[in-house]
């Protein structure tokens, strides 16, 4: 059975900093390329980031382009989302996500396979 389980997220202040990270079991973690997305309350769920199963490649949305970063370690079965500079706006529910590679649709949540139950990122001005 496939599991993704989010750590990571709290509140913080505007212009701070938060690392989310997603450790997957049940699966070769390596085959697959890894999403983040998030959903605010009353919106639709987006994509914020993917990377590629051996990291090579990471695609951003616009609007976390400079700020957000992602990685990962195989080794770990982890991916991690490195959050600075935040802003009200990214206040949502975080979630991992896995498929078998980003592309061009790795911003279109139905790509994706496995999910994980999410991690809530709250940031205050």
């Amino acid at each position: 059975q496939v599991h993704l389980v989010e750590s990571g997220g709290g509140s913080v202040q505007g212009g701070g900093s938060l690392r989310l990270s997603c450790a997957g079991s049940g699966l070769a973690f390596d085959d697959y390329a890894m999403g983040w997305f998030r959903q605010a309350p009353e919106k639709e769920r987006e994509g914020v980031s993917c990377i590629s199963w051996r990291g090579g490649v990471t695609y951003y949305a616009d609007s976390v382009k400079g700020r957000f970063a992602i990685s990962r370690d195989n080794t770990k079965n982890t991916v991690y989302l490195q959050m600075n500079s935040l802003k009200p706006e990214d206040t949502a529910m975080y979630y991992c996500a896995a498929k078998q590679t980003c592309s061009s649709t790795w911003s279109s949540a139905w790509t994706y396979t496995y999910w994980g139950q999410g991690t809530q990122v709250t940031v205050s001005s």
